[in-house]
């Protein structure tokens, strides 16, 4: 395909939710870090400075990304995934460890965290599987494979901790619902997941005796044609109840002291008023001071540079993982409706995009990124303003970072390169 071919076969209202992304990010990166006596916006000593070196090197590596072959994704996915997954070992000997956590690769002039690559590597290993086999994933064999590759990479991040990305690959276990995994399995997951937090909250018992009363009216319902048999009911509530009684156990004994303070803050688990106000000051201050931030700003905010606690710094790490708050300050509630909006259309635009290829590897590459920048979104913007725990996830080309701001733009613009070859046959 020609480079004119190829610029008008690309889809570009998603380049321009991108770069209208990119841009409002580092406009707020630039607000949250900006200090009286910093000489311009290209000083690479700067934390901004920074990002818009980045912002540059995102552009260049869009050029290559789109310049290479679309087959070139599928025919190389198997060996991108196996690298990755060497790089996430090889920070268990070599990783440097920042505010805790060892998942960065020290360059000197760039920390590379390899779980970024996974995502992307991820996406495509699972793509490349799933239309490799050719079925609708009903074979029990085909099913775990295609978890064992969600799997791998989970399994060598959660012990660097890093929780938060573990979490985005267990997410794109949606691309298998899409291409024919039962619905069961899900509601066996949001199943666990309620009785995971109805446990802490009011204890086996209650769950125990809530678990069997819904049985057994679901039985007196049925009473009349009796078409559910009534022993896979009973294993269910056995061991849902067998599973509620380990949570606790996990919950006091696994998890970690600041990972249950999350929990207890989240779900009001303390009940002794002087402790809560403690975990709240501690590990709640930052959701706390992120709140008052964005209530602070009202409807139309307080204006570029003018956010007050932004400038006082009452939110730590705010151009990080909590840089929507700087928008609720400075720019109100306008600025956070037009970025939810901003990436509310970026997604569906790209279920769109999925839906349309012919190829099922595009399709299915194109559900992994749809996966990976939801959850992302859902997460960061829900722990920002209290409504979920704080696990650390940044929001997609617009928390600051070299790695999250690269391979969040490699992660689109791939599937941007495979959808403009969407008519040639095989794509």
């Amino acid at each position: 395909m020609s480079g004119k071919s190829l610029l008008k076969r690309l889809d570009w209202l998603t380049v321009f939710i991108y770069l209208a992304l990119l841009t409002i990010g580092w406009v707020n990166i630039y607000s949250s870090t900006f200090i009286e006596t910093d000489s311009s916006i290209f000083d690479f000593g700067t934390l901004h400075g920074k990002q818009l070196f980045f912002i540059g090197v995102s552009f260049v590596t869009i050029i290559i990304l789109l310049a290479l072959d679309a087959g070139f994704y599928e025919r190389f996915s198997s060996l991108l995934y196996v690298i990755a997954m060497v790089m996430l070992l090889g920070l268990f000997p070599f990783g440097k460890t920042i505010a805790g956590a060892t998942s960065w690769y020290d360059l000197g002039f760039f920390n590379l965290q390899p779980s970024e690559l996974a995502k992307v590597a991820t996406a495509l290993a699972l793509a490349k599987y799933l239309s490799d086999i050719q079925t609708d994933i009903k074979r029990r064999k085909d099913q775990w494979y295609a978890f064992l590759v969600l799997l791998i990479p989970a399994v060598l991040i959660i012990p660097q901790p890093d929780p938060g990305s573990a979490l985005v690959f267990f997410a794109m276990a949606f691309v298998i619902f899409r291409e024919g995994l039962p619905l069961y399995y899900l509601g066996i997951v949001l199943l666990a997941i309620l009785i995971f937090i109805t446990t802490l909250m009011f204890g086996t018992i209650w769950v125990g005796i809530t678990l069997t009363l819904l049985i057994v009216l679901f039985l007196l319902l049925k009473k009349k044609t009796f078409k559910v048999p009534i022993f896979p009911l009973v294993s269910v509530v056995v061991v849902a109840i067998l599973f509620s009684l380990s949570v606790n156990f996990v919950f006091n004994n696994v998890f970690e002291q600041r990972h249950r303070d999350r929990f207890s803050l989240w779900l009001r688990l303390e009940k002794d008023p002087a402790k809560l106000e403690k975990i709240r000051k501690t590990i709640g201050y930052n959701t706390y001071q992120s709140e008052k931030a964005i209530e602070s700003g009202g409807f139309f905010g307080k204006g570029f540079l003018e956010g007050t606690r932004t400038k006082g710094d009452f939110v730590p790490e705010q151009h990080t993982d909590y840089i929507f708050s700087t928008v609720g300050e400075e720019w109100g509630f306008v600025g956070t409706t037009t970025v939810v909006l901003l990436f509310t259309i970026l997604l569906l635009r790209l279920v769109y995009l999925a839906e349309r290829q012919k190829n099922p590897f595009s399709r299915m590459y194109g559900y992994g990124v749809i996966s990976i920048l939801f959850v992302h979104y859902f997460i960061n913007i829900g722990m920002v303003i209290g409504i979920l725990p704080t696990i650390g996830i940044p929001l997609p080309f617009f928390s600051y970072g070299g790695s999250g701001l690269l391979f969040f733009t490699i992660l689109l613009f791939i599937m941007l390169r495979l959808d403009s070859n969407r008519l040639k046959e095989g794509f």
